[in-house]
């Protein structure tokens, strides 16, 4: 009997460990393959059968962590980053390319799959660095959603956070209705946030010329530090590993065929689904360095970098009296957001790496518990400030998890006796790894400068 029969029967949902000779639970169970894929009909009922994952995942990749080092970018040096934010992207949309593959060609999640090729003791520190970098997330949501309710009703960065903790009810409404309403609940967000900064985009009128040259790389990214700093900011700050995790279960919601024909066919809409998605993420990234662009560094303020200091400038720097307002509220919607996927992750991985199966609310509750808490200790002892330097210290933690999950991804993905007919040829693996091998020697750096920094 399954946890969500047991849920029928009235009994209570227990925290359990499964034996470690049991086979693996389907990742996701009560939802996998549940969301029927038509076999006819025109392509395009097909692709919508598929979309929604892609969004899911799409968030990780426009989350508040994302919004400092765009708004630094921008003021700093115009749109001269925004071919970093194009070349994180496209890492992305192959990683997560990767990642669906990985759970449609053998039915494993990545947490899954590492449980199944590797010994206990790797097994555990992978779990340990996933589990730190969820929490880091976690901590870039709850700072994000805070300083987004105290800019929109005033309320301390502390009644913020502990508001926070609320949205472990929301998901568990929202799951209990069906993953197609928690899919919709992600989308309607996405869009409020799309629209904030289009609405921006056009307030602030960049010059098209600057802007399409913005994403040719320059020289300059390389050999001027401070700009090759915030370069790798943003592209650690973009690639999120817990993504990888997710996007490897949540695929796996839609009823395909389960056979070669079947898992070819779902490998190519998933992918559809994931790029379509990502390069909303692209815009939406793109639009917050654009904004702050035109905003302040060619009004000649360079130096902002905080988000609430950006809040304070852009309404009376743009002549657009909503214009902070919106920002605002694209920042909440992004935290909302980050939350689901984020306590999905968190499963994921509890699940995949040691089979202990606990009910959605309580995972939510004790992951958000953990990020509160490091918000409430540093605003009481370094004021609203610190808080700002936090959330620099939570993109630095999940920096340094990246390589656990990338290098494994791309190992399993072009194992012929895993994937079968459908293994990574061997071009894509080279492309592969040297993006993986890029994004590894990058996040070192930016781990290392951070901590010579502070030295």
């Amino acid at each position: 009997m399954t946890q969500n029969d047991a849920a029928k029967a009235g009994r209570p949902q227990d925290w359990s460990f499964a034996e470690a000779s049991a086979p693996a639970r389907p990742s996701l169970e009560d939802v996998n393959s549940t969301i029927p894929v038509p076999k006819t009909g025109f392509w395009i009922r097909r692709l919508l059968a598929f979309a929604g994952p892609g969004y899911m995942v799409s968030v990780g990749y426009m989350d508040p962590g994302n919004w400092a080092t765009d708004i630094a970018g921008g003021s700093k040096f115009g749109y001269a980053l925004l071919s970093v934010i194009l070349i994180s992207n496209m890492m992305a949309i192959l990683l997560q390319a990767l990642a669906a593959r990985l759970g449609i060609a053998t039915g494993l999640d990545l947490a899954q799959a590492c449980r199944a090729n590797f010994s206990k003791p790797v097994n555990f520190c992978l779990w340990i660095a996933c589990e730190l970098a969820i929490i880091a997330c976690d901590l870039a949501e709850v700072i994000g959603t805070a300083i987004a309710l105290q800019l929109l009703f005033g309320l301390p960065l502390i009644a913020g956070a502990l508001i926070t903790a609320l949205d472990a009810f929301l998901i568990l409404l929202l799951m209990n209705k069906g993953f197609r309403f928690l899919e919709a609940f992600v989308v309607a967000l996405l869009i409020v946030i799309a629209v904030c900064f289009a609405i921006q985009i056009a307030a602030a009128a960049p010059a098209l010329s600057r802007v399409l040259a913005g994403f040719l790389p320059t020289p300059a990214i390389v050999t001027n530090p401070e700009m090759l700093y915030l370069a790798i900011g943003i592209i650690g700050a973009t690639v999120m590993p817990h993504n990888l995790y997710l996007h490897s279960s949540i695929v796996q919601t839609r009823a395909y065929e389960r056979n070669e024909t079947g898992r070819r066919q779902a490998v190519r809409w998933a992918t559809v689904d994931s790029t379509i998605a990502l390069m909303l993420a692209l815009f939406v990234n793109a639009a917050i360095l654009i904004v702050a662009a035109a905003a302040f560094h060619h009004t000649g303020r360079t130096d902002v970098a905080e988000i609430g200091e950006a809040y304070t400038l852009l309404s009376p720097v743009l002549g657009l009296g909503i214009a902070s307002t919106l920002f605002a509220v694209a920042l909440l919607a992004s935290g909302l957001n980050s939350t689901v996927t984020a306590t999905l992750a968190g499963q994921i991985v509890m699940e995949g790496f040691l089979r202990l199966t606990i009910p959605p609310w309580a995972r939510r509750l004790l992951t958000r518990a953990l990020a509160i808490l490091p918000v409430i200790i540093v605003t009481l002892l370094y004021g609203e400030s610190g808080t700002a330097r936090l959330l620099v210290l939570s993109q630095v933690v999940l920096s340094m998890q990246l390589p656990f999950a990338v290098i494994p991804l791309v190992w399993f993905v072009s194992d012929k006796k895993q994937m079968g007919a459908l293994a990574i040829s061997r071009p894509l693996l080279i492309v592969a790894a040297l993006v993986a091998a890029l994004i590894v020697a990058l996040n070192v750096k930016l781990l290392f400068d951070t901590i010579a920094g502070a030295l």
